[in-house]
């Protein structure tokens, strides 16, 4: 019963975070979490047939095997689509990602074929004893799919990296809350990929006999397996995607600078004392889902401008300086109530959260919430009571 548990709980854990991610974001029309979900079906898949596999059900994994090879080939390209979504591309498209996923459709269909011709017991004697299955066409074609897979783990993780480091401030340059502005979780996503990458190269070095032989093995195996895909469900469901450039919007037209002088001296005159004024006066910034889309579409002019006047007259991005607008209100709320709670700071100042208050107090004071909210209400004593004095 115990190793039924454990050799299930990795099908449980990705099953789960298919339904969520397939579900719970079709509404908002998340395309890159919703890709996470088919990583995750196919990843349930892989862990269902190793279920048999290590259950052991040879007779009805031998109807599985094919299936298995296929999935374990799609992970990796899956994964790296959903990178992809985050960073540079606007939806999936089989035109602009077949060559991903190309070689492992290949080896699927070869793979079945040559089930198909071979002798059924040559086939057998590959699942269930593969060290001392004689060499023969299919055992090359697994060999061709374990160094495929390889390849396709280093392949991923680098380029998941390059693209990472790559887009890494195009959030900030965005998104008004520090949380979405931060890409920490994308990059633990990679490095919980890495980590499931390296474990599936060293389960694979040591073979399936090795763990048929030890049930401790797989024990420690699955709750690796099974805590690496779990953080990877929730780190994914909650991470945005990271540059938003690639949006059609009228407002987000890829324009590096101004085209002409006129266009620019237009900018200065109306547009940037317009965006000054959204901050100032209208208080834009309390809205704690504010993009940067939001007031470029507001002003009438292309975000690419208003993140170059942001970035060059306040040597800010754009959650920097929203932010600054959010702590000056903040203060001013302490300062005329400071019987509020923080989560109805957090509310009445446009932060997202509690944590993002919290974070954009750090970031910006190098000091704790409750260090810096001590002192402000120190110096607001100390102005009443200077104030009575005089009075």
């Amino acid at each position: 019963m115990f190793k039924t548990v454990l050799l299930l709980t990795p099908v449980y854990v990705t099953f789960f975070w298919t339904l969520v991610l397939n579900t719970a974001n079709r509404h908002n029309n998340d395309r890159a979490r919703l890709f996470l979900g088919k990583f995750m079906l196919f990843t349930c898949i892989l862990y269902f047939s190793h279920f048999l596999f290590f259950y052991p059900l040879p007779q009805v994994y031998i109807y599985f095997d094919a299936l298995y090879q296929y999935a374990s080939l799609m992970v990796y390209p899956l994964f790296y689509i959903y990178i992809r979504l985050l960073t540079v591309d606007e939806n999936f498209e089989l035109k602009k990602h077949y060559k991903y996923i190309v070689v492992p459709h290949l080896l699927f269909i070869i793979y079945s074929i040559g089930i198909l011709i071979s002798p059924h017991e040559n086939y057998q004697t590959l699942i269930t004893d593969y060290e001392n299955s004689p060499w023969n066409f299919l055992k090359i074609v697994l060999i061709s799919m374990k160094i495929t897979f390889l390849i396709q783990v280093i392949l991923c993780v680098t380029g998941n990296t390059i693209l990472l480091k790559k887009y890494k401030h195009s959030a900030g340059q965005y998104y008004s809350d520090i949380e979405d502005s931060r890409i920490y979780k994308a990059e633990l996503l990679n490095l919980c990929i890495i980590l499931t990458g390296i474990s599936s190269f060293v389960l694979g070095m040591l073979g399936r006999d090795f763990f048929l032989a030890e049930p401790v093995a797989i024990a420690i195996a699955s709750l690796v397996f099974s805590s690496l895909l779990f953080a990877i469900g929730l780190l994914g469901n909650v991470q945005k995607v990271v540059n938003p450039g690639y949006e059609t919007d009228s407002s987000a037209q890829p324009t590096a600078s101004f085209a002409t002088e006129q266009e620019m001296e237009h900018f200065k005159a109306e547009v940037s004392p317009k965006i000054l004024r959204l901050f100032d006066k209208d208080k834009i910034y309390l809205n704690s889902k504010l993009t940067i889309r939001d007031v470029a579409q507001i002003a009438g002019t292309n975000r690419t401008y208003v993140s170059n006047f942001i970035n060059t007259r306040f040597n800010q991005n754009f959650c920097s300086f929203v932010n600054h607008y959010r702590l000056e209100e903040l203060q001013r709320t302490i300062w005329e109530h400071p019987e509020y709670t923080i989560n109805t700071q957090a509310e009445l100042c446009g932060f997202g959260s509690v944590d993002s208050l919290k974070r954009a107090v750090y970031y910006s004071y190098g000091i704790l919430y409750s260090e810096w909210r001590k002192v402000l209400l120190s110096k607001r004593e100390k102005t009443q009571d200077s104030l009575k004095a005089k009075a």
